[in-house]
């Protein structure tokens, strides 16, 4: 096989492992996200009715809708990137395996990081589907939110890998998800508007990578292209390329020790 497709084989293999537990593991990844969209969009979005976004006024339940669909794709990379790949590598040493045929490092953390992106698209067409059967939207450009949700699970599957090359056990992802991903989750815009946050807050968390995935993916919902759409993704790639290149490093120095 060619270089440059090296890391299919333990690509294909993670997908064929999945499809013996793909029922469960798509209601486990789907039912929290629909959960808060129940929770919040009917039962809160009842209450607040609609939200002032841009000087327009959407529905709270499209808002939410817009923005729990890039936390979902974040979660579901990163739930597949840490506990997953964690137990493959140091648990089941299914990493081990696979080094011993003509494989390197990099391959194996490439496919890890891919099949966590695609394991998050999956995740999200369920979503979508929901979303769409519940009639919260229709448009023909969420057609678009496919490709960026992808990018969206990328650069959260390459940040999470660096966690699981630090990890020593499955405890030390509760600093990753305390310390960052929930106060990121509060700070983006997923459950209320940005523009209510203090200005310091406001100008901080308007560089968070899950922030510019919403202002990718929320025109979309409301049937609009998403304005400045090269420098959210500028921004996106910038986060995934670091830490791939982080999480490369230290997983090679822990293969190394």
């Amino acid at each position: 096989m060619h270089n440059a497709f090296r890391f299919w084989p333990v690509f294909l293999r993670n997908l064929l492992v999945w499809r013996k537990l793909a029922i469960p593991s798509l209601v486990a990844n789907i039912a929290e996200p629909l959960m808060w969209l129940v929770a919040f969009g009917y039962g809160l979005g009842a209450l607040v009715g609609e939200v002032t976004l841009d000087g327009q006024k959407i529905s709270y339940i499209l808002f939410l809708a817009s923005g729990s669909i890039c936390m979902s794709a974040m979660n579901a990379a990163t739930f597949e990137a840490l506990y997953s790949a964690f137990s493959r590598m140091h648990v089941q040493k299914t990493w081990d395996g696979i080094l011993n045929a003509p494989m390197r490092l990099d391959d194996v953390l490439l496919a890890e990081m891919l099949w966590a992106a695609f394991k998050s698209v999956f995740t999200i067409t369920a979503i979508l589907g929901v979303m769409m059967a519940l009639g919260i939207t229709h448009t023909w450009k969420l057609l678009a939110a496919w490709p960026i949700l992808l990018c969206v699970g990328i650069t959260f599957s390459c940040l999470a890998l660096i966690f699981n090359a630090l990890a020593k056990g499955y405890d030390f992802f509760t600093y990753y998800f305390t310390l960052f991903l929930t106060p990121m989750m509060f700070l983006s815009g997923v459950f209320f508007p940005r523009e209510q946050l203090p200005a310091l807050v406001r100008d901080i968390s308007a560089w968070l990578p899950l922030t510019q995935a919403i202002a990718l993916v929320r025109p979309l919902f409301l049937d609009q292209w998403p304005q400045e759409a090269a420098l959210h993704l500028g921004v996106l790639a910038v986060y995934a390329g670091v830490a791939w290149m982080i999480a490369l490093r230290l997983t090679q120095r822990r293969f190394k020790s």
